[in-house]
């Protein structure tokens, strides 16, 4: 069973900053790019310390109010959490299941389309994946030339999973790049075979 993921990385942000304020796990987690690469939604963070504390996996340091702003609540990992985080890590670690990626419904169906709607959208996507590797490379370059502090700045490791997810969009891209040429080769034609017509 895959290790959920939001979980493992709000624990790991309260363990990396303790004591901390729920705000401020979901702005490094932002800042970290983990919406991306960790499909960690900023909606689901202030849930998921909710659900650690009532799990007494996270507990309440202090609840404090600075002037007129709103109260805020700070966590501190507590011993169960800290086993916690080193189980869920280490399962995390050892995985190694293949993605299950939704496209490859659409690639399936590839001869209930039109041609020129699947080659409009493998250009469409080659478009976009060339545009998420610059914005990809640029920020790792911008987090490693930072301190690696994560009190400061990211920490270097967050490049390492961006790295991870740049490599994943190039594999992306180039299948993307070679499907279109073979379609219009005629290497790759599903279009031709018996069945019901493509869509209109």
């Amino acid at each position: 069973m895959a290790v959920p993921t939001t979980r493992l990385m709000v624990l790991a942000v309260v363990r990396l900053l303790q004591p901390v304020h729920g705000y401020d796990v979901r702005r490094e987690l932002l800042s970290w790019h983990a919406d991306d690469w960790a499909n960690v939604k900023p909606g689901s963070v202030y849930g998921a310390l909710n659900t650690l504390q009532r799990d007494g996996l996270i507990s309440v340091e202090e609840v404090g109010q600075d002037g007129a702003r709103p109260e805020r609540t700070t966590y501190r990992l507590t011993a169960e959490g800290e086993k916690e985080f080193g189980e869920m890590l280490r399962e995390a670690l050892f995985a190694a299941d293949q993605l299950k990626h939704p496209y490859f419904a659409s690639v399936a169906l590839f001869p209930h389309a039109p041609k020129a709607d699947v080659l409009a959208a493998l250009r469409s996507r080659i478009l976009k994946f060339e545009s998420d590797l610059v914005f990809l490379d640029r920020e790792q370059e911008r987090i490693l030339a930072g301190s690696g502090n994560p009190s400061e700045a990211e920490p270097f490791h967050v490049a390492d999973a961006m790295r991870l997810q740049a490599d994943h969009v190039r594999a992306d891209l180039e299948w993307s790049k070679r499907t279109v040429r073979r379609i219009e080769s005629g290497e790759l034609d599903v279009w031709g075979l018996a069945g019901p017509p493509p869509i209109k």
